[in-house]
């Protein structure tokens, strides 16, 4: 049967009862579709496939966290499938036809699964999924044979000590010339076959004396020595969550040029206000007052709600702050959209859903994609201050350290916070990240003027 080409994932809209007409004709017909196409297949049952979704603009890969349905389960339009792990977050993906789960092609812990891979198929209701096959494009394919042992030419036999040869440095090349000696005749007895002081030829009663372990003295040929050195470490692998915090910090710090303030600002009256708030049953965090206090600030400077795009500064409309939250995975930074309009108990309510959601990995791409500005906060770890690192393409991260005790003027008990700020100095200079900073202060210093409510 002709093949019909699999579909990217956000085709929709599937016309099942064209289905028997479609395999009775020659004429291949289009499905429109979200995760699942017709695949050509040798012979039984033909295939509905399931494919690798992408999730997220940014999106290139990702992991097959768990199969929630097994081999021969029955499916219904809007049943959880299996859980995608992508770089922010662990999705499900869900069936659009009802029908049986027939093969698993990828299994459950499988990662860097690109996107539009095939990874199951499904047949139609009452199909045998037993009888169903693999796909032309999977079942005929096979690994290439590495070359055999015996298929090695003579003449890569006879290079091999010459490269042996070119592998020692100068300085013990000329050990060797001065003493007439080849390496290649030389046992090696130290770790690994490097050659040691006290390796003797065969043929003359002369030392080779080398003052290097490196590994230029090494021989790879060597079979006289039995040293393996003990394992004193454990390899840990990594989510692809953490693979890509990893990468994107790396560009983030090589790419983009940071600069670095710091101010400190007293929070007594911040702490007043939450005792007042508490009397009325209204139970906000200093974190709270915090992300309210940023977002009036680039309401107020709109030129550092920006972000350096195509070789120029893009101003940007909407005033979304990136609360990093912690997870077993690493650092994520869903979104407290708009936080400008909100009230300051608002702000609390949605702060925590998006943090429970975190923890547990049910974020939606809409709640951790996007942002203006990021804040990361570790004074609830005894933190006094650090330096964040910019999450791109946003400009600015805020630094948040605990409070800390302090005497003022008048010699009264006092407490301040120290926050530091990390911009790109392509669009928020040194200039500019001071005065933001002030403007800060004045309202975090003044809760009053943030119209909390």
């Amino acid at each position: 049967m002709s093949g019909i080409r699999a579909l990217p994932f956000c085709w929709r809209n599937v016309h099942m009862s064209k289905r028997a007409l479609l395999r009775s004709t020659t004429v291949i017909q289009e499905w429109r579709i979200k995760h699942l196409s017709r695949s050509s297949c040798l012979s039984g049952v033909e295939p509905m496939q399931l494919l690798m979704p992408a999730l997220s603009p940014t999106m290139t890969e990702g992991t097959i966290g768990k199969w929630l349905k097994r081999e021969g389960d029955t499916v219904n339009a809007g049943d959880a499938l299996c859980e995608v792990e992508t770089d922010k977050a662990t999705v499900t993906m869900d069936a659009d036809e009802d029908g049986t789960l027939a093969k698993i092609l990828i299994p459950e812990g499988t990662a860097n699964v690109s996107i539009n891979k095939l990874i199951a198929l499904m047949v139609a209701e009452g199909e045998d999924w037993k009888d169903v096959e693999m796909p032309q494009e999977i079942a005929t394919s096979e690994p290439e044979a590495s070359p055999a042992a015996s298929e090695v030419s003579q003449e890569e036999i006879k290079e091999e000590p010459e490269k042996v040869r070119k592998n020692i440095s100068p300085a013990v090349r000329q050990l060797l010339d001065t003493h007439n000696l080849d390496a290649v005749n030389i046992p090696s007895s130290g770790p690994g076959g490097i050659l040691l002081k006290g390796c003797h030829s065969p043929s003359t009663s002369s030392k080779v004396i080398c003052d290097t372990f490196s590994s230029t003295c090494y021989s790879s040929h060597s079979t006289n020595s039995t040293y393996q050195p003990q394992k004193t470490f454990v390899d840990i692998p990594l989510s692809g969550m953490r693979r890509t915090i990893a990468k994107r910090l790396t560009e983030s710090k090589s790419t983009i040029p940071h600069a670095y303030a710091s101010i400190d600002c007293l929070v007594d009256e911040v702490s007043k206000l939450r005792k007042q708030l508490k009397k009325e049953n209204i139970k906000v965090s200093v974190n709270d007052f915090i992300i309210k206090a940023v977002a009036v600030t680039l309401k107020q400077m709109p030129e550092v709600n920006a972000k350096w795009k195509d070789e120029k500064i893009e101003l940007l409309k909407e005033v979304d702050i990136s609360v990093a939250v912690a997870t077993e995975n690493g650092l994520i930074t869903p979104i407290v959209r708009d936080a400008p309009h909100l009230g300051l108990s608002s702000i609390s309510d949605k702060v925590r859903e998006l943090a429970v959601k975190a923890r547990s990995g049910k974020l939606s791409p809409q709640e951790y994609q996007g942002g203006s500005f990021s804040i990361s906060n570790l004074g609830m770890f005894g933190i006094s201050e650090f330096t964040a690192v910019i999450n791109p393409p946003q400009s600015c991260i805020m630094a948040i350290g605990g409070t800390q005790l302090c005497l003022d003027s008048n010699s009264k008990p006092s407490f301040y916070m120290t926050v530091q700020l990390s911009s790109d100095a392509r669009v928020v200079d040194s200039v500019l990240a001071s005065r933001f900073l002030d403007a800060f202060k004045k309202n975090m210093e003044n809760p009053m003027r943030l119209g909390l409510l």
